[in-house]
C-alpha cells in the first residue's frame, strides 16, 4: 500500500505498541520526522526507545500501529503489512560497530554495493567518496582490527550511508568509546548527517548527546513519550519533572502555585523545614492556583550573592566548592535543601560562608509532578 506525503511527515509512527511477553514495552506511541531531520530518542534503559527503533527497522514486529517512510507503509498490522528488513532500504550503525575483521576498510564499506550488484566502477567512486566525507581515505587498505575504535565507529558509519539508505538508524554508537572521542564524534555524526541529508533517528541514554545532535529530541518513559521538541525547548521548559531531572541538572523543589496570571508567569510558594518563601516563576502547561508543581531551577540561574538582595531571596550556607575551571560548582544548604549553584570562581565563596540565593522569574519554571 502506498501513500503520497510531504516531506514534514517523512517517517511517521503512528500508535505503535509493542509487547514482549506481559510486558507492555512500547504503549501507542506516534510521531513525525521531517525529511534530513535528525531525531534523537533519549532515555533510561527500559523506556522503549531501542525497541521503537527496531520496530522501525523490521527487526521487531509490531503488535498495532502503523509506521510508514516517504511513501511507503513499512509495517501496519491491521493492513496486514510487514516489509522485510532488507527491503526497507535502511543503514544502520551499532554500539558493536559490526563491521567484519577479516575485510578492508574499503571492502567492509562496499560490501552494501555489491550485493546490490553496482557495476566496479561506480563501487569503487562511491566508497572513495565516502572514506573522504569520515576522514578514512588513508585507511582503505587497512584490515578492521588494525583501526582505533573512533576509527572502526566511522567505518561502520561510511558503510550504513555509502548506499543512500531512506533512513539511518543508530543504536547508542558511541557508548564504547572514550569520554574525550565520544565528544569528538558527536560533532563529526552532526556534520556527516547534515552533509549526506539523510533521515536520521537516534538512541542513547546519554542527554549531552541528544542537546548537541539533534533537530528534535523525544525524552521517553516507560514506553510513553514524556516530552518532544528541539534541544532549546527540552532544555529550558521541561512539561514535568521527569524530563527536567531527566535533561541536564536542576534543583526541584515542592511548591504550590499561589498566583497565576494570563502572561504564563505566576507566584509559587515554597516550604523546607519551615522555612517558607515565595518566588516568581514562569508556569507550564496546567498550572494554575492552588496546583501542586515541581519548581525546575538549573545551577546555571542560581545567584548567589553575599548582601541580601532586594526582593525574595533565599538565605543559605555554602557547603561545598569544586573549582572546575571557568566555574564553581557548589552546594548551598537551605535547611535540608542543598541548592546546586554555578558560580565564577571571581566570586570566591567560601565553604561555611553565608550567602543569599536570588533568582529570575524567566528561569525558572513550575511544572506538574
Amino acid at each position: 500500500m502506498a501513500e503520497m506525503t510531504g516531506d514534514r511527515d517523512y517517517l511517521e509512527v503512528r500508535d505503535l505498541v509493542k509487547w514482549f511477553g506481559d510486558d507492555r514495552a512500547v504503549d501507542g506511541i506516534s510521531f513525525t520526522v521531517p525529511r534530513g531531520d535528525f531525531l534523537t530518542l533519549l532515555g533510561p534503559s527500559g523506556c522503549g526507545k531501542t525497541t521503537t527503533l527496531m520496530s522501525i527497522a523490521g527487526l521487531h514486529a509490531i503488535d498495532s500501529g502503523r509506521i510508514r517512510v516517504g511513501d511507503v507503509v513499512y509495517t501496519s498490522p491491521a493492513e496486514g503489512l510487514f516489509l522485510p528488513p532488507e527491503k526497507r532500504d535502511i543503514g544502520m550503525v551499532f554500539q558493536s560497530y559490526a563491521i567484519w575483521p577479516h575485510m578492508t576498510v574499503a571492502q567492509n564499506v562496499a560490501y552494501p554495493l555489491e550485493i546490490r550488484k553496482l557495476a566496479r566502477p561506480e563501487i569503487d567512486d562511491r566508497v572513495a567518496d565516502v572514506l573522504e566525507l569520515v576522514g578514512l581515505t588513508d585507511m582503505a587498505d587497512k584490515l578492521a582490527t588494525q583501526l582505533s575504535g573512533g576509527q572502526q565507529q566511522r567505518a561502520s558509519l561510511a558503510r550504513a550511508i555509502v548506499a543512500r539508505p531512506r533512513l539511518l538508524l543508530f543504536d547508542e554508537p558511541l557508548s564504547n568509546l572514550d569520554l574525550k572521542l565520544r565528544e569528538q564524534m558527536r560533532v563529526e555524526l552532526k556534520r556527516i548527517q547534515n552533509e549526506v541529508g539523510i533521515t536520521s533517528i537516534y538512541v542513547t541514554h546519554d542527554q549531552s548527546e541528544a542537546l548537541v545532535m539533534s533537530d528534535e529530541i523525544i525524552v521517553m518513559s516507560k514506553g510513553h513519550i514524556e516530552q518532544s521538541g528541539n534541544p532549546v525547548q527540552i532544555y529550558s521548559s521541561p512539561t514535568n519533572g521527569y524530563v527536567s531531572n531527566f535533561i541536564g541538572v536542576a534543583n526541584l523543589l515542592k511548591a504550590t502555585v499561589i498566583e497565576a496570571g494570563d502572561d504564563g508567569f505566576g507566584k509559587v510558594e515554597l516550604s523546607v523545614d519551615g522555612r517558607i518563601v515565595t518566588l516568581d516563576c514562569r508556569l507550564g502547561r496546567g498550572m494554575e492556583r492552588g496546583s501542586k508543581a515541581i519548581l525546575s531551577v538549573r545551577p546555571e540561574n542560581v545567584h548567589a550573592e553575599r548582601e541580601q538582595p532586594d526582593g525574595p531571596s533565599v538565605a543559605g550556607e555554602v557547603m561545598q566548592t569544586i573549582f572546575l575551571g571557568s566555574y564553581v560548582d557548589c552546594r548551598i544548604r537551605w535547611g535540608s535543601f542543598e541548592w546546586k549553584v554555578l558560580a565564577h570562581p571571581r566570586a570566591r565563596l567560601r565553604r561555611g560562608e553565608k550567602v543569599f540565593l536570588r533568582f529570575d522569574a524567566e528561569h525558572m519554571l513550575a511544572v506538574r509532578p
